[in-house]
């Protein structure tokens, strides 16, 4: 039996197998259980094999590449429509198997276990973040029940901490008891996202390409040690417009019998890298009077003409666009 290509739906305890011949014919269709899997691979001959981009997907491909497979990761979306009728395992190994032979399939570039580190520290702080968030929100929540209310950002939430912690006489004590609960758990995600925040700032020390993106404006530790996690330097996309387009930062189109119509962005791809590029850019446009330079001028000369969440966008864009370069071509940031 010689397979030339495998599709594999994976899962937590089971793995569906999907195998073809040279000829297209089906010689392998099989369930194994997680500890015979790779026993199993490893006792065929080298094959391109199909998988989802899903939960562990890379783990497993770097597991088979050791084995002298070709492993190529799709986006799941884009293997769905080759699912026949009822989704099950087995059809799902199927669809991997057909997707993965297209010649204008998408692939996922495998990632070492160095850049999945680097975006677990990522997805830990924005975790602790967001868990911050609504712990914020439930305190407030709580205050206003009692006529206590202040200013958004962080001002206004140290005033409702000053009031919890100096107990307020409009406060019930069974009332404060509780909300000092909620303060130590606020507490707790500041040291925590300040103590990972200085693992980013180390990581940026270390890493020689996080060190060229430092310098770019509006970019910070955790852009500059995100992006390259994402992005093999050599060049994973062809183009820094295709970056960016990945990103979700480029317009929506709807057009048909030649009558082009474009939209706002797509907002597809990887929501982390496209909110903190959002963020950054944001915070280049808010002081674009302060610099000058081709840059800055080019930002200051787009606000004259557009809103300034369009400029945002365009920005964010743009220092996408940036990235791609230094990453892929070595190079350095420059202003003039």
């Amino acid at each position: 039996m010689t397979i030339k290509t495998l599709g594999i739906d994976i899962a937590k305890s089971v793995f569906q197998l999907h195998g073809i011949d040279k000829d297209g014919n089906a010689v392998l269709q099989r369930k194994l259980r997680r500890e015979e899997f790779l026993r199993t691979l490893s006792t065929l001959e080298p094959c391109l094999i199909g998988m989802e981009a899903g939960s562990g997907a890379h783990h497993w491909a770097r597991e088979l590449t050791k084995l002298g497979h070709e492993v190529k990761l799709m986006p799941p979306q884009y293997v769905r429509p080759y699912v026949k009728r009822n989704k099950h395992d087995a059809a799902d190994a199927e669809a991997c198997c057909e997707a993965v032979q297209r010649p204008g399939m998408r692939f996922i570039h495998v990632k070492s276990t160095e850049q999945q580190a680097k975006l677990m520290l990522h997805r830990v702080r924005d975790h602790f973040i967001r868990r911050r968030t609504g712990a914020i929100n439930a305190l407030r929540g709580h205050l206003a029940e009692f006529g206590l209310v202040s200013a958004n950002q962080r001002a206004g939430l140290n005033r409702l901490l000053d009031i919890i912690e100096k107990v307020d006489p409009r406060l019930p004590q069974a009332c404060t008891d509780l909300l000092h609960l909620i303060v130590q758990e606020i507490r707790s995600y500041d040291e925590a996202i300040q103590d990972l925040d200085k693992k980013l700032k180390h990581l940026v020390r270390e890493d020689e390409v996080s060190k060229r993106l430092i310098g770019i404006p509006g970019v910070g530790p955790v852009l500059a040690t995100a992006i390259p996690a994402h992005m093999q330097a050599g060049g994973v996309f062809e183009s820094g417009r295709c970056f960016a387009a990945w990103l979700g930062l480029t317009p929506r189109q709807h057009s048909s019998g030649g009558k082009e119509k474009t939209f706002g962005i797509t907002k597809r791809g990887n929501t982390y890298l496209r909110r903190q590029l959002i963020n950054g850019a944001r915070s280049v446009v808010r002081v674009v009077q302060q610099h000058k330079g081709p840059f800055w001028d080019w930002v200051a000369n787009l606000l004259q003409r557009r809103h300034f969440n369009v400029v945002t966008v365009a920005v964010a864009a743009k220092l996408a666009r940036i990235m791609w370069s230094i990453i892929t071509k070595g190079t350095t940031w420059k202003n003039a």
